[in-house]
């Protein structure tokens, strides 16, 4: 079965038609390691679905630091969440880390699909609950966790992240700098001998 099709009937049942019909909205695409699928500035159009390879969600602040907000890998969903429900100019870049094979599933054709199959409203209000609480969760964990049990949460939450993912960049998704990151992680292999 379709990867896309298996994500979602995880949440709904789809007949062959409905699940024909929506495969027929989506197009895949295979991206190169680094290839930038939005820019910050412009208007999210997409919902992306990674069949393999890894993905990243990020911001630049006014000092050039880069703010990882999220990772995307096989069977994961990502998008700049803001900029594609309101349709105005976001501040997000989503680029591919590892080379990726990516459906996307348009915002219009997402619109038209609540229209023909109105079960997949339920799937995609699912899908968006779970960013929300996942979002509400990092933050807590920011606020009161350590550098320390973030790095240890992350490892237990995403271990195949890990060998994938450049530690800059997950030092960034945790909140701390690349230095501290490398003082920590060895720290913590010391600590674990």
């Amino acid at each position: 079965m379709n990867l896309i099709v298996e994500n979602i009937s995880k949440h709904i049942n789809l007949t062959p038609q409905e699940q024909e019909l929506f495969l027929s909205k989506t197009e895949t695409h295979h991206y190169k390691a680094k290839t930038i699928l939005l820019n910050a500035g412009e208007v999210c159009k997409n919902s992306y679905f990674v069949n393999s390879g890894v993905l990243r969600s990020f911001n630049i602040n006014d000092n050039i630091v880069e703010h990882v907000m999220s990772f995307a890998c096989s069977g994961w969903w990502i998008s700049d969440m803001y900029s594609l429900i309101s349709q105005k100019p976001g501040n997000l870049f989503i680029e591919v880390i590892e080379d990726a094979e990516v459906v996307l599933l348009s915002k219009e054709n997402q619109e038209q699909l609540y229209h023909e199959i109105p079960k997949l409203e339920r799937f995609f209000r699912i899908l968006t609950e779970n960013a929300l609480v996942a979002n509400q969760q990092r933050i807590m964990d920011n606020l009161s966790l350590s550098a320390e049990d973030r790095f240890e949460k992350f490892c237990k939450k995403h271990p195949s992240l890990m060998q994938k993912v450049p530690q800059k960049q997950i030092a960034s998704f945790i909140g701390v700098t690349p230095e501290f990151f490398s003082k920590m992680k060895a720290r913590l292999l010391k600590k674990g001998n």
